[in-house]
């Protein structure tokens, strides 16, 4: 009468080859054990997931659809542990005045083209009032 018992199988879903890199990182740790890179692994899904719902929360409560930096900072603020550790890595919100105005970016280094080929910008540009070349004037004589 002995009941089976279940036991369900965690597998964490961040790729362990990477939360060891990460964690490799710190300089006082030489090597990583797989109980303690399992352990990390699920409680920073845990950590995440929690961060996530409480910012969807406060994106909800301010009729967003779309989480957004400022949704992040409120619910790290709400949460004292996660205030503690992770409120100063966010960065500042935008203020308007900081907000850098939306300017086309500078285009890349023109690299040489190849023999024979033209940069599809020529095609669409006004053609330039052409001086009369030194052949023109030669002819008439």
């Amino acid at each position: 009468m002995a009941e089976e018992e279940k036991s369900e199988t965690i597998v964490p879903q961040l790729p362990l080859g990477r939360v060891k890199k990460l964690m490799k990182l710190d300089r006082d740790i030489n090597k990583v054990n797989a109980e303690a890179l399992f352990l990390v692994s699920c409680s920073t899904e845990l950590f995440l997931r929690f961060f996530a719902e409480q910012s969807a929360e406060i994106a909800i409560q301010k009729k967003r659809r779309t989480v957004k930096l400022e949704h992040l900072r409120i619910a790290a603020k709400k949460h004292r542990p996660t205030r503690d550790f992770l409120l100063d890595s966010l960065p500042e919100p935008y203020q308007q005045s900081d907000r850098p105005d939306r300017i086309r970016p500078e285009p890349a280094a023109e690299k040489p083209l190849p023999a024979g080929t033209r940069r599809i910008d020529d095609f669409f540009r006004k053609p330039a009032k052409e001086k009369p070349s030194e052949f023109d004037e030669v002819s008439d004589s």
